[in-house]
């Protein structure tokens, strides 16, 4: 400990990357949700993909069938809704129970050989139904169990547990359909909905909605774009979203094998290689966001490390030579988890938490935005290439940034740490805040 202009502060390190998950049981058993939901729904990503391509050996098919998987994104501000009007809990509860049973039916037919190309999408569309609109629950049931000071660092162990099973899932569906076939992957992936599920379960009395009147769904999805519409901080943060997923991620969700076999020249395990090196810089960073606890200038961080990415991104876009390509995207994986973690951070804590869910939702929205702009880009691609494609739309967000941070300066101050009545900091405390905590019978330990 230190004094630091009148106050009391604390030195960071390792150790406190995973203060939210040290006694607080509820967070744990929601962290470890997250783990194995993530994990299956990668997994059934790559074995759903797999066996698209398969039954039809058309790109654009398989196409269709991302979009279908993909299109529940854009009822966002809805599920957002439900989140704000529904207990947190109870609605994840249903939501990954219709993930768990939509793809044991997948499995079912698949196994008795009458799984159809269409049966796949409609399967697909069930299972996004349950995947996209239940993240916004999710995300703001963290705040909920761990609170304000420590939502930063909860967001990055979110972000560590999506970036680890970005990594294993894909490998460990491809080692699943070389050993026991697809369906028996696709098996393997609905146990992980299955204990997903029941960790869900198990917080049962801490999912308490947001103290508002019921109201009409649509009223309250309007009522909440007025709110947030007014709250220039959040619509710059919604903004940098929108902008991250009409420009780039596009790029790296489709992309990346085209920039692996026509300009690095790499194989199928090449391309394998340039995707974990990502995720393993975004594994980094997530620990290093997570280390930093309820630190200032998140706002800050937000603006520069997207920024970072972007020109990574156009750093990426004109490298022919192959193990330099492997060294930057490490660094693009890096400093996009600057955007990945802080996104959800600041947009939570620049909004009132009657509107929460639908503050997730629209992010959710601006997300969901991305198989259009995909088409899109692929377009232009074909004609222009996709390095000179990929450096154009880096260099479009980066200029963007600038622009927005000028006509938005209080977005790259957002962040500062949450106080105590006394003015001390939480960030160092071990437990949850008493006042953020949700009433109920369950012990939190």
């Amino acid at each position: 400990m230190s004094q630091v202009g009148g106050r009391r502060t604390r030195a960071v390190g390792i150790g406190d990357a995973f203060s939210s998950l040290r006694g607080n049981r509820p967070f744990q058993r929601l962290w470890l949700s997250n783990v194995f939901f993530f994990g299956g729904v990668w997994t059934q990503t790559l074995v759903l993909g797999w066996m698209a391509y398969e039954m039809t050996g058309s790109e654009f098919l398989v196409a269709v069938f991302t979009a279908a998987r993909l299109a529940p994104m854009l009822l966002g501000p809805f599920a957002g809704a439900l989140a704000d009007r529904h207990d947190r809990v109870r609605l994840l509860m249903v939501a990954c129970g219709w993930a768990t049973v939509a793809l044991s039916l997948v499995a079912a037919f698949a196994t008795a050989g009458l799984l159809s190309y269409w049966g796949l999408v409609a399967g697909g569309l069930a299972i996004g139904l349950a995947q996209s609109p239940s993240q916004p629950a999710r995300a703001s049931l963290a705040l909920t169990l761990v609170g304000p000071a420590r939502l930063s660092n909860a967001n990055a162990l979110n972000a560590l547990a999506l970036n680890t099973t970005q990594i294993v899932g894909p490998s460990l569906g491809g080692l699943l359909i070389a050993t026991i076939g697809a369906p028996g992957a696709l098996w393997v992936s609905t146990l992980w909905y299955a204990l997903s599920l029941l960790l869900i379960a198990s917080l049962r009395g801490y999912g308490e909605r947001a103290k508002t009147a019921p109201e009409p769904v649509l009223r309250m999805v309007v009522g909440g774009l007025r709110a947030i519409g007014r709250n220039r901080p959040a619509v710059a943060v919604l903004l940098v979203t929108l902008a991250a997923n009409i420009l780039l991620w596009p790029i790296y969700q489709s992309f990346m094998p085209v920039f692996a076999e026509e300009v690095l020249h790499l194989d199928a395990r090449g391309l394998g290689l340039l995707l974990t090196c990502s995720g393993v810089g975004g594994l980094l960073g997530s620990l290093f966001i997570a280390s930093l606890g309820d630190f200032r200038g998140k706002g800050a961080l937000f603006v520069f490390g997207t920024a970072t990415w972007g020109l990574l991104w156009a750093v990426f876009s004109s490298i022919q030579h192959a193990p330099t390509a492997f060294v930057v995207m490490t660094l693009v994986g890096l400093a996009g988890s600057a955007f990945g973690v802080l996104q959800t951070t600041l947009l939570l804590t620049t909004t009132e938490p009657a509107v929460h869910g639908r503050a997730l939702g629209l992010q959710e929205l601006a997300i969901g935005v991305m198989p259009l702009s995909t088409l899109v880009l692929g377009a232009i691609a074909e004609r222009v290439g996709v390095g000179a494609t990929t450096f154009v739309a880096a260099l479009i967000l980066v200029a963007f940034l600038l622009v927005l941070v000028l006509r938005v300066p209080a977005l790259a101050r957002l962040g500062a740490p949450v106080e105590n009545p006394d003015g001390g900091s939480r960030a160092g405390d071990e437990d949850p805040s008493p006042d953020t905590r949700p009433h109920t019978e369950h012990p939190a330990s």
